[in-house]
């Protein structure tokens, strides 16, 4: 139990971090933000809870395919923000970035990737 509370407290502590830098400097925001570290924590995770190399891998491999269709939102957001204002534009993001994954993996299946199940 004690593990499962400490993997909670340092993953939000990451998210915590990112925020407040956010509120200071939009910048360093955006840098801590684009760095992978709730990706580089769990692979931390599943390394010490002593997970086999392929999990660990595939967990980056997978990590990798399914960053590059959230992308367009990070150009969409700023955008539409002063138009519709925050919750539409995050609902219209998100929205764009379920189409985006989805034609994504349609797009990368003839490769051998497969993103949907």
């Amino acid at each position: 139990m004690t593990w499962i509370i400490t993997k909670y407290a340092l993953t939000a502590l990451v998210v915590v971090v990112v925020s407040e830098a956010a509120k200071r400097s939009d910048r360093l925001g955006g840098l801590l933000a684009a760095l992978p570290l709730v990706t580089v924590l769990t692979l931390v995770w599943l390394y010490l809870e002593r997970q086999p190399p392929a999990k660990i891998a595939n967990h980056a491999w997978y990590t990798f395919w399914y960053v590059v269709p959230t992308l367009p939102m990070f150009v969409v957001l700023p955008w539409l923000l002063p138009r519709l204002g925050f919750w539409w534009t995050l609902g219209t993001s998100a929205a764009l970035t379920v189409l985006c994954f989805w034609l994504f993996a349609l797009a990368v299946r003839p490769f051998g990737i497969q993103l949907l199940p």
